[in-house]
């Protein structure tokens, strides 16, 4: 629907800044009729969002420091096109007073709070003021200075067990304990004093009431420049990663109505406390119990803000245009619902199975999952790639948001699933493989989250799950299918010498790493029926398969025993890697003669991390801190590899002696490339 242009609207919005958040505002702009400007550095050249806008400004070399944040530049280009408004996405410049102070005074809008809300939510300890002084609850604790043990006792009695006692000065865990009982806060007060000393020279402590499995949830407010606020619902954000959302879901399954009204209602209140008048977000540490605390105000558009839209109907970029204008919300709050639920999945070039380590290259195949709405069910892409792009070592390394809704928490995960298993992806490491697994993950299906849901999930990092029961048997059944139809179009080949009409053994043998599937094969009406035997010659449970897949299509996507089915499908000799429900392993399919030839066969093993130190991602070899016959300890430091403006120190896992060093500073290291050789 064409948007009516109001008394007072911008014509031509700047965005300051790049990837999915620039494409994501250029596309509410365009149904909008907002003509849009992007700006780019050097590095961005070919980016989407370059491609998206109506024009495009350079502002800078690829550093950041030298392009996306330098504002003397962002208006420059506004004075160049003619644009009225700025929007500053996340990130950046997004939230930096001095920005929205220099638009202001350069009489260009600021698409997002006033100067002033900035200021006031920026300061963590001053934000806190604020919220307490707003009737917002803030976390139980005294932050004065505490004389003894029994002090420590008084105040922890009056907060509430269980208490952290902190160093003033501390940092990295030391002079930090939790005490449970009066007891352990005497003996803990001791300890926490006596490291604090030794560690900082300050031996000042603190007493604060500790959360026990905390949850990290946040409300989304939007205000306008009249006085009014509302609060759209919150976002459960827990699943993290080193303090980095992976997972983002609306509602939260831990709130009820009351405590979401009670929660909102004292965003609200902060909100109102210092005039804000976009977009924004309090986000709160919450207990299992329901209990909430303040912990700061994201006075920006939040990352997660697609699952906001999808249960609330509401585009919350349109909503910022209209408030900068300085339209009165047209919302209030008795007009708040929500429906249904959201899940948002981070998809990152990173190598999960490497902890997570950055991945750069150039993207040589990039086909999402289809944007739909249909059948109840929404598939939403936010993304700032392109298949042929390339993942630069100069930003953050995401690719895309993958979004699903449904009506119920459990169809929106059961849709994310299906969307992540149709995510084909190549020329880089992703973290798609991770997501998966986190998607059939008990624990987060049964909502039983926290903030430390991750590290306690998956303490020795991450490996694809091996695959068992219902997806081993489809992964065996889609291979052998894939055999099938690879072997007819070999036989459809022209050229081929006349005479007996070749015949296929119906029997096959799936091998998927260690395990085969002996399957009989028949076809029967556009179907395939695969028989997984149990016997030699028996029948057992037989599988039926039906599915328009084409031999080089990256995803296999049909129906197996009448349930839609995806997965992803990548060529490799003599065989097929498949990808479904976060297990992705080697699968091939032989004659029964073939599998016991291939058993015999000797099996390539990658060199060994004991006698060879490898590069374990894409990047710059800065600097060599051994010498070739150096001996070296178990721990020591060998070399520094650079990638993504980060410095990774590799180090030694054994003793050893350095035998050869194949590599100098400088040289530009693909991922498993041979860095130096070890006796």
């Amino acid at each position: 629907m064409a948007f009516q242009v109001v008394a007072g609207m911008f014509s031509k919005v700047l965005i300051a800044n790049r990837g999915e958040i620039a494409c994501r505002i250029i596309k509410t702009a365009r149904r909008m009729g907002i003509a849009t400007v992007a700006v780019y550095s050097d590095a961005d050249r070919d980016a989407l969002h370059v491609e998206m806008a109506d024009e495009a400004v350079l502002i800078g070399p690829p550093a950041a420091a030298e392009s996306y944040l330098r504002i003397d530049r962002i208006i420059a280009a506004c004075r160049q096109t003619g644009a009225d408004a700025v929007h500053p996405g996340y990130g950046f410049l997004s939230e930096r007073e001095a920005f929205a102070k220099a638009l202001q005074e350069a009489g260009i809008i600021f698409v997002g709070p006033n100067p002033h809300a900035i200021a006031a939510m920026g300061d963590k300890i001053e934000s806190k003021k604020a919220a307490a002084a707003a009737g917002v609850s803030t976390v139980p604790g005294h932050l004065g200075i505490i004389e003894d043990g029994k002090a420590a006792i008084r105040i922890a009695d009056e907060i509430g067990y269980p208490v952290m006692i902190k160093a003033s000065a501390g940092g990295g865990g030391k002079g930090m304990r939790i005490a449970y009982s009066a007891g352990e806060v005497e003996e803990g007060f001791r300890l926490a004093r006596s490291e604090a000393k030794a560690s900082f020279g300050d031996d000042r402590v603190f007493v604060e009431k500790f959360i026990v499995e905390p949850r990290h949830i946040e409300i989304q407010v939007l205000g306008d420049k009249h006085g009014n606020v509302i609060h759209l619902g919150e976002r459960e954000c827990s699943i993290q990663r080193r303090n980095q959302k992976v997972i983002e879901e609306a509602p939260s399954p831990l709130l009820d109505a009351e405590t979401r009204a009670r929660m909102g209602a004292q965003a609200v209140a902060l909100a109102k406390a210092v005039n804000y008048d976009s977009a924004g977000t309090v986000e709160f540490v919450a207990g299992q119990d329901k209990s909430f605390y303040f912990l700061e105000m994201n006075t920006r558009l939040q990352v997660e803000h697609p699952v906001t839209e999808l249960v609330t109907g509401i585009d919350l970029v349109e909503q910022m245009f209209r408030v900068a204008a300085g339209e009165k919300l047209a919302l209030r709050q008795s007009d708040m619902t929500l429906d249904g639920w959201a899940v948002e999945s981070r998809v990152y070039a990173e190598d999960p199975v490497r902890n997570f380590l950055p991945s750069i290259g150039r993207l040589t195949q990039y086909r999402p999952p289809a944007e739909r709405r249909d059948k109840g069910i929404t598939v939403r892409n936010d993304t700032g790639v392109f298949e042929g792009g390339e993942i630069s070592i100069h930003y953050d390394p995401m690719i895309a948001k993958l979004c699903t809704h449904a009506p119920t928490r459990a169809g929106a995960i059961a849709a994310m699933s299906d969307a992540l298993d149709s995510f084909a992806i190549e020329g880089i490491r992703h973290n798609i493989p991770f997501l998966s697994a986190l998607m059939e993950h008990p624990r987060w299906k049964e909502g039983r989250l926290s903030t430390a849901f991750i590290a306690e999930e998956f303490p020795s990092g991450f490996a694809p799950p091996a695959p068992e029961g219902v997806v081993a048997d489809r992964l065996a059944a889609v291979a052998t299918m894939i055999d099938h139809l690879q072997n007819q179009r070999k036989r459809q080949i022209s050229g081929q010498m006349a005479g007996r009409a070749v015949t296929f053994d119906r029997t096959r043998v799936a091998v998927l790493g260690q395990e085969s599937f002996t399957v009989e094969v028949d076809e029967a009406q556009g179907e395939m029926q695969v028989t997984f035997l149990t016997v030699e010659g028996s029948p057992g449970r037989l599988v039926i398969l039906s599915s328009d897949w084409k031999p080089g299509q990256p995803v296999w996507a049909g129906q197996i025993d009448g349930e839609a089915v995806s997965m992803l499908v990548r060529s490799i000799p003599n065989g097929v890697v498949l990808a479904h429900r976060g297990a992705a392993i080697d699968v091939r399919v032989y004659t029964r003669r073939e599998a016991e030839l291939a058993r015999l066969m000797p099996v390539k093993t990658n060199a060994s991390l004991s006698t060879a130190l490898l590069c374990p991602m894409p990047g710059l070899v800065r600097t060599i801190e051994v010498k070739e016959g150096q001996e070296v300890k178990a721990g020591e430091a060998l070399c520094v590899v650079e990638a993504m403006k980060m410095e990774n120190v590799l180090r030694a896992e054994r003793d050893a002696t350095v035998k050869k060093i194949r590599v100098k500073s400088g040289d530009t290291l693909a991922v498993d490339a041979v860095i130096m050789e070890f006796v």
